[in-house]
């Protein structure tokens, strides 16, 4: 997986786009992991974005977005929160330091897995949001690779038991330390 911040602004579910908005709903499923999504006012940089913009930041166990944060941004930061070593979401900030191409396609997975878990979103909206805003995989597209090329990611998951045998989120977080 290759993702960099787009150089437009594509088309792509935004937390703000519902006329209740995502919040509660991004707010509930992400306390089930002991994260807090703390709202930031339009037009104030969001403290701990990595790309900047309208992207999601993290802050210690603190995950920050506007109503213009997409909401695959929202599900991305989350997931490598989830998916970090214990050592490193303790000194979380900003960068989620994940420098292992399978962790990282591990946090993809997950965010994947999880848009089924937030009402009125879906896996393929998600799969959609990714495309348009420009992650690439080897197979074309997001969904193309989850359902084909994803093995590694999915069994890094199970491995750290952040997803069941069913394809689950088991709602921990992962306790395996950084190989090395």
């Amino acid at each position: 997986m290759n993702a960099e911040a787009p150089a437009h602004t594509p088309v792509v579910t935004r937390i703000g786009d519902r006329p209740t908005h995502w919040w509660p709903a991004l707010r509930a499923l992400l306390q089930r992991w002991g994260q807090q999504l703390v709202a930031v006012d339009d037009g104030q940089a969001i403290p701990g974005s990595f790309w900047g913009e309208s992207e999601a930041g993290l802050i210690a166990h603190h995950l920050y977005a506007r109503a213009d944060t997409p909401i695959h941004s929202v599900l991305h930061e989350a997931c490598h929160y989830i998916c970090m070593s214990p050592a490193r979401r303790a000194r979380l900030h900003t960068d989620a330091g994940g420098r292992d191409p399978v962790e990282e396609n591990a946090t993809c997975y997950l965010q994947c897995v999880l848009a089924d878990h937030l009402p009125g979103y879906s896996r393929a909206r998600m799969f959609a949001d990714m495309d348009a805003w420009g992650y690439s995989f080897r197979t074309g597209s997001a969904q193309s690779w989850f359902e084909q090329d994803a093995e590694e990611a999915l069994a890094r998951l199970q491995t750290w038991a952040l997803v069941d045998a069913r394809q689950q989120p088991t709602f921990r977080l992962r306790q395996a330390p950084d190989p090395g």
